[in-house]
């Protein structure tokens, strides 16, 4: 299907009458960016895909909440963060491993676009984040990569203020120190 030149309010208020063809386009428009967000903090490309359905879902029953159209694509980045800060918290209390990072990755998609994939230092730095702690790679990915301040941080990890700042700042410090090293 090709993309049409309906702007996101017409198209918005079609998915509202049920209208598929407006909710593919929808998605069409989103989905690369809502996955690569999921794949950043999941880090488990099924699961993330997975993450990515279920949040389009959720916008696409909840549009009738949604106050400013002009907002939809924080609001749907929003759910995916959600949805995958849920996951992330339910894998570590059950301590699992994500199956891509025990496999060999065929592919590697990490949410930055071709240009700056082939950037050595982008790389390099991403890599370094993969083998920080858990918490760090997720606080400084939230922070960094997505753009999310201390206290949206401290609500999406369910942490205080104080924990956030020491947290990001110590996870600065180890990558700082781990990329030193390379």
């Amino acid at each position: 299907m090709k993309s049409t030149n309906q702007n996101i309010e017409q198209l918005l208020q079609l998915c509202q009458s049920g209208n598929q063809r407006a909710q593919l386009e929808i998605y069409n428009r989103y989905n690369k960016a809502m996955y690569n967000t999921a794949i950043r903090i999941v880090k488990d490309s099924f699961k993330a895909e997975d993450i990515m359905q279920e949040s389009f879902l959720t916008a696409f029953t909840k549009l009738d909440t949604l106050q400013d159209t002009n907002l939809f694509g924080a609001w749907l980045k929003r759910i995916v963060v959600n949805n995958s800060i849920g996951y992330y918290n339910k894998a570590v209390k059950q301590n699992e491993v994500p199956l891509d990072s025990v496999i060999y990755k065929v592919e590697d998609d990490n949410g930055i676009n071709e240009n700056e994939q082939n950037n050595e230092k982008v790389k390099l730095i991403l890599d370094t984040m993969k083998t920080l702690k858990p918490n760090y790679s997720l606080g400084l990915s939230l922070h960094l990569i997505e753009g999310y301040d201390y206290e949206e941080i401290c609500e999406i990890m369910n942490i205080s203020y104080a924990n956030c700042r020491t947290l990001i700042s110590r996870a600065k410090d180890s990558l700082r120190k781990k990329l030193i090293l390379n």
